[in-house]
C-alpha cells in the first residue's frame, strides 16, 4: 500500500483499564485521542463489546454499509445492528467521553471498561467480558485457521 504525504495509516493498539463514572463517562487514553481527535463515533460491536472509529475510518465503514443489497435479509440487520445504536461522541476538558445508555447497557458496562486498540478501530469493553473474551489458550488453533485466511506468522 503506497501512501503520499496526505495519507497516514493511523494502527490503534494497546489496553488501558479505566472506570466508568456514575454518568456513563470513561477517560480517552492520550495515545487514543491523539488520533481520534475531539468527535469521533461509538456503535454496538461485535462480541458483546463496542467499537470506536475516527471519523474517516467511520465514513469509510458506512460507504461499506451502503453498498450492502437491501433486497439481503442478512444485510439489511447487519447494517441496522451498527447504525441503530451508532452515537458521535465528543471528548470533554478532562479527555472523557459519555457512552450513551444503550450502548452501556449493550456492553453490561458498569463499572470497570477495559479499551483495547484493534488496528483501524477500538474496542471497549466491560472489564469482565474481556475477562472471560481474552482467553487465548487456544491460540495456536486459531493461529491455524488465519494461516487458511492467509495470514502467516
Amino acid at each position: 500500500m503506497n501512501l503520499d504525504s496526505t495519507q497516514v495509516m493511523h494502527m490503534f493498539m494497546g489496553e488501558y483499564n479505566h472506570a466508568i463514572d456514575l454518568k456513563g463517562r470513561i477517560i480517552v487514553p492520550s495515545k487514543f485521542r491523539e488520533t481520534l481527535g475531539d468527535e469521533f463515533v461509538i456503535t454496538k460491536g461485535l462480541d458483546g463489546c463496542l467499537f470506536v472509529y475516527d471519523n474517516s475510518e467511520w465514513a469509510a465503514f458506512e460507504e461499506k454499509l451502503k453498498a450492502l443489497p437491501l433486497t439481503n435479509k442478512d444485510a439489511r440487520a447487519f447494517v441496522r445492528f451498527f447504525l441503530a445504536g451508532a452515537a458521535s461522541v465528543e471528548v470533554d476538558k478532562q479527555g472523557r467521553i459519555l457512552i450513551p445508555h444503550v450502548l452501556r447497557e449493550f456492553a453490561e458496562i458498569a463499572k470497570e471498561v477495559v479499551l483495547v486498540g484493534v488496528a483501524s478501530r477500538i474496542e471497549i469493553w466491560s472489564k469482565e467480558r474481556w475477562e472471560a473474551a481474552s482467553n487465548y489458550d487456544d491460540m495456536e488453533e486459531i493461529a491455524e485457521h488465519m494461516a487458511d485466511l492467509g495470514l502467516g506468522i
